[in-house]
């Protein structure tokens, strides 16, 4: 029996659905590793909750960086978890995938991509690059001549791509998305508030007070603990949802300039287009507080998010498996 499965491989979340199914995992892209046996002793969710808090003989890895496959025994060892677990490796079976990944990337890395889809049992493999995808999945009809103007944020990388008859006429990929936020913020409670945390309390600072525009109606705080570098003492600050702004602004503007870079190299007449049917924001990053806004102001042109931006590359798989 032939199984058509999708899968979004994202540096921060690993999703998966089959034809007629729909969603069957949407886990962290995260194993926990024995270092003596190398084997896998957890993955997804589990093995998130392990970060930052594993014993000697454990390592926690993230097997995707940017986007594309960082560690290839590791991510042929969690698609293996995953298969494993909602029985997609059975014998005999003739499994045909769908990977996304994002534009711009090196043939060696879309290689890596083809052979860990074909090492988790895949008969056929196809390969679609992200944005495209997450258009389908926002419900763009991208097979009309008007430009879909769409911008992807991830946890590794951001994809920015016109789309028109099917098919990207122009993107930019930059490896600036929800990961570099984290660090931003990491970094900003190191040299300025003199407090280290790890990436688990960086993401919740994120999800929790950050914006890309304080609104002064609505401003936030938040109770952060973590180990002061002066003393090595647990303690517990408040920081303002205007220093977390202040601290991921210069990253928030290099997606802006990617957008206007698009922008430029675009066709007037599809440029035409953007003006009346604006961006759509998916990925992630979309939820980001005033985002939005704040592409609006400097983009000049009107900017919707998605309805469910972070399930948009998933939904589109699962469109595109019933034309496979």
């Amino acid at each position: 029996m032939v199984k058509k499965i999708g899968i979004d491989l994202g540096t921060t979340n690993l999703l998966i659905c089959v034809d007629n199914e729909g969603v069957i995992v949407n886990e962290p892209s995260v194993i926990t590793v024995d270092k003596e046996s190398h084997k896998c002793i957890a993955a997804g969710a589990q093995a998130k909750a392990m970060v930052g808090k594993t014993p000697g003989n454990l390592q926690t890895i993230y097997p995707l960086k940017d986007g594309v496959v960082a560690d290839y025994e590791a991510t042929d060892m969690m698609l293996a978890h995953f298969f494993k677990k909602c029985d997609l490796k059975k014998m005999f079976s003739r499994n045909e995938i769908l990977i996304c990944c994002p534009t711009n990337i090196t043939g060696v890395e879309r290689n890596a991509i083809r052979d860990c889809a074909y090492h988790a049992g895949a008969k056929k493999v196809y390969i679609e690059e992200e944005p495209k995808v997450a258009a389908v999945g926002a419900d763009l009809d991208i097979g009309q001549p008007l430009a879909s103007f769409v911008l992807d944020i991830g946890g590794g990388t951001t994809d920015v791509a016109v789309i028109s008859l099917g098919d990207i006429v122009c993107s930019a990929s930059i490896k600036v998305a929800g990961n570099r936020l984290n660090k931003n913020i990491t970094d900003f409670m190191r040299l300025e508030k003199k407090l280290s945390i790890g990436e688990m309390t960086a993401e919740k600072i994120k999800m929790e007070i950050g914006c890309a525009m304080v609104d002064p109606e609505d401003s936030k705080t938040m109770n952060v603990s973590g180990r002061d570098l002066t003393t090595g003492l647990p303690v517990s600050i408040t920081i303002s949802d205007a220093e977390i702004a202040e601290c991921i602004h210069a990253s928030l503007m290099e997606i802006v300039k990617a957008c206007k870079t698009v922008l430029d190299v675009s066709p007037p007449e599809l440029a035409a287009d953007i003006m009346t049917r604006g961006l759509v924001m998916t990925g992630g990053g979309a939820l980001l507080r005033n985002f939005d806004a704040l592409l609006k102001q400097e983009l000049k042109i009107p900017v919707y998010v998605a309805e469910n931006p972070l399930n948009c590359v998933v939904d589109g798989c699962m469109k595109m498996l019933k034309n496979l």
